[in-house]
């Protein structure tokens, strides 16, 4: 079962978001915080496996939040869900430690994979927010060295490709006829192949070397 705490500043919201993600057997919502100040606190008491977060509320936003609540090594992944794409939003969030961000209008289904995803440890982002980061954070990473990427087999650079354009592990497996776990094995490899922090430093990677 994936614990999840749900931060929005609208009740309304919340009562969505529960009723989205509980349609999942292995997802339980175990608490509801209406700013950032609250969802620290209940991280503290609640211990969820996951904090879903929305960026802009009155008091402590989104981004402090997270910021805090990534400084314990232990605490859980915060997956950002927001009605905003701004790039210096997006660049925040992900500097503050978030492990994902996802547009409000992502599908149910969509939500609760990505919940799935951040809770066994990989990040997740909207297509359009892949393209968005590329365009803004890719001049700060330096272009891997050709031989970097030879290290790489045909089957890994499909995988990495898939990667930069915003596939997650279940969507790459659909395409390339694998099993879910094969395809996370394949992403574990490239990310240690290119020496990699995340799937978003390797979709940058791609990104400069021009592989999208």
């Amino acid at each position: 079962m994936i614990r999840v705490l749900l931060t929005d500043d609208q009740h309304l919201v919340r009562a969505g978001l529960c009723a989205l993600l509980e349609n999942d057997p292995e997802i339980e919502v175990v608490g509801e915080a209406s700013d950032g100040q609250q969802a620290l606190e209940l991280v503290q008491t609640l211990d969820p496996d996951v904090v879903l977060m929305d960026i802009r509320m009155p008091g402590m936003d989104g981004l402090a939040a997270t910021r805090r609540i990534r400084e314990d090594d232990a605490a859980p992944p915060v997956l950002i869900l927001t009605t905003f794409d701004d790039d210096e939003e997006v660049t925040g969030a992900l500097r503050a430690g978030a492990a994902g961000y996802l547009l409000k209008d992502t599908p149910g289904s969509r939500l609760r994979e990505a919940v799935h995803a951040v809770a066994a440890g990989e990040s997740q982002l909207s297509p359009q927010i892949m393209r968005k980061l590329m365009d803004r954070v890719a001049e700060e990473k330096p272009q891997p060295a050709a031989q970097s990427f030879s290290a790489l087999t045909e089957r890994e650079l499909e995988v990495l490709t898939a990667i930069a354009q915003g596939r997650n592990n279940a969507e790459i497996a659909a395409e390339m006829y694998l099993s879910t776990a094969t395809a996370r094995t394949y992403v574990s490899r490239i990310l240690t192949k290119l020496d990699a922090r995340d799937r978003t430093e390797l979709a940058i990677m791609a990104h400069r070397a021009g592989l999208v």
